[in-house]
């Protein structure tokens, strides 16, 4: 008999503490507290001859679909040959556990000229950075810097 008691404590316990946790998850994905987004960038191909045409996909890994913070970013590629790019998306307004973030973004850049270059993606609102992700690739011919 006393067996059977604690045996009920310690389930009641643990019922509990699972309810307890389930909770506290569903109420940091509800808030978008999610701080496990990644932004993972790759181009394709990794290495090639001038001129190059790149193309760049960066995604959102991980994280809430609904995540406020990452709905509606401004996007602003940073080439690492003196050259940026920036597009604004038009959105409709967020509406929590409806709204979904976007994951995916490409784009494609050529490069005239040899060298090694980092690409930076960051995923802005207004001036404050996000989430940010980056790549190396590689151009072989003539070098911008011999000409």
């Amino acid at each position: 008999m006393q067996k059977i008691t604690q045996l009920r404590r310690y389930i009641t316990v643990f019922s509990s503490t699972l309810v307890f946790m389930l909770t506290l998850a569903s109420v940091a994905t509800l808030f978008g507290q999610d701080e496990d987004a990644e932004l993972r960038l790759r181009a394709t191909p990794r290495v090639a001859f001038a001129p190059a045409d790149f193309l760049f996909v960066g995604q959102i890994r991980g994280g809430s679909d609904y995540n406020e913070e990452l709905y509606c970013l401004e996007i602003e590629w940073d080439w690492g040959d003196d050259t940026t790019s920036e597009q604004t998306l038009d959105c409709d307004p967020y509406e929590a556990g409806v709204t979904e973030i976007r994951r995916r973004f490409s784009v494609r850049h050529t490069y005239n000229y040899g060298g090694r270059y980092e690409v930076r993606l960051h995923l802005k609102q207004g001036d404050d950075v996000v989430i940010s992700g980056r790549t190396r690739l590689e151009v072989r011919g003539v070098n911008r810097n011999l000409r």
